[in-house]
Parts: structure tokens; sequence; C-alpha cells
């Protein structure tokens, strides 16, 4: 290992991983801006990739390319206020994540080998002093195993449900609250049975149940914690 290599190493480092709607991007940017760290978001990052791999217009059969996309990748995340801005070659991309098409494309290539290597490299680089704060569902047991602190965060998934039900009817959208239950069901199959960086604990990991708590409680107990 060289010096770079040790010095990067002794960065700090907090995952917390989790199933969907467990209240992981609240908590995670919360503890970012709390420490004055550096974050990263998993889940944005295959997003943001396949915005780039559309901004670029590569098809999904040039393998290659699509790892060369994740590879050289220009972006950064804003956490200085509640809501987590992303960047993406200097354009606040955060909307366009959100859209239907965006995640779509982004399942696909999350499966395609070279666009995993490629972004889990990615990922390692946000390890960057005083600290990181990372999201995701492999954050513990794939991309930062010696974290100095892994959580696990989880819920049920009715509670979950629910939470989304009311982010969604605040910002005006017509949703259902027995499709979102189903939806999240489905998700945490897949995410689980999936036979690469299935969902699950970190065997080191911190597990918490927010069904019964609040945000604040929440965040208290993992700063407690560190």
């Amino acid at each position: 290992m060289s010096a770079s290599d040790s010095a990067v190493s002794d960065v700090p480092v907090i995952t917390v991983d989790g199933p969907g709607g467990s209240g992981k991007g609240t908590i995670t940017t919360r503890l970012a801006n709390h420490l004055g760290w550096h974050f990263l978001d998993s889940g944005a990052l295959y997003r943001l990739t396949a915005l780039a791999v559309m901004k670029n217009q590569v098809p999904l059969e040039d393998e290659n390319s699509l790892g060369e996309v994740a590879a050289n990748l220009d972006i950064r995340f804003d956490t200085s206020g509640s809501d987590v801005i992303s960047w993406l070659d200097g354009e606040n991309v955060s909307d366009s994540l959100r859209f239907e098409e965006t995640g779509v494309l982004a399942s696909k290539i999350a499966v395609i080998a070279v666009v995993r290597s490629a972004l889990t490299e990615r990922q390692r680089r946000f390890r960057q002093p005083p600290g990181l704060v990372a999201d995701g569902r492999d954050m513990g047991t794939v991309i930062f195993p010696d974290a100095k602190l892994k959580i696990f965060l989880t819920a049920s998934a009715q509670i979950r449900a629910e939470r989304r039900y009311k982010q969604l009817k605040e910002k005006g959208e017509s949703v259902n609250l027995a499709r979102l239950f189903r939806e999240i069901q489905a998700r945490d199959l897949r995410d689980q049975s999936r036979s690469v960086a299935p969902l699950r604990p970190a065997e080191d990991a911190v597990i918490i149940d927010s069904t019964g708590l609040s945000i604040d409680e929440v965040f208290n107990k993992i700063v407690s914690l560190i």
C-alpha cells in the first residue's frame, strides 16, 4: 500500500445502508452537515450515470463506452441546505434524477459489470478528508467494508409507504398508498435477492429500526454512536 493509499484508508467513513423509505437520505444529509464531512448518495450515482449516458447518446449495447462514461463522471453533491443538490457537468440535475426514464435506464445499466466496476471505484474516491457519510444499500458490505461506523437503518414496509405517500402528497402528486406499499415490498424483495451486492446488514453494523422513531431520535442515536 502506498503512502497516499494509507492516508485515504485513514479517512473516517460512516455508512448508512437500508431499504428505500427508511430515512437514509434525510439522516445522511443531516449527518454530513453536522460533521462537515463529504456526502455520497450511491443511488443517485447510478441515476447520474444514466443521465450522462442519455446526454452522450451512448447505446446500451456499447458496454465499454458505458464503462467509460461511469468512470469519468463530473459530479458532486451539495448538502448545504435541507435537500441534496446533485450536479452533473456543472449543471443542477436534481429534478432530472426523479424522472421515470432516468430511473428505468439506471436500473438497466446497474447490472452491467463494467459500469458497476467503474462506479465502485468512483464511489471510493468520495473518501476524502475530513470524512465521508455514505448512503446506500451496499456501502458497509461492499464499498467501504472498513468503515468506522456502519448503520443499517430500516422500518416496516407500511411505515415506509406512509412516509413516501406523505412526501409525494406534499409535492402535489396524485398517489395511491396501497400501490406504494406493494411497490416497496417488491423492491425490497429484488434488493434482498439480487446476486450482486444484495441488501443486508454488514456483520458489524448497528441495526436501527426507525418504525417508531422520529428523525430527531434516529439522528441523536447515531450521533451518540459517533
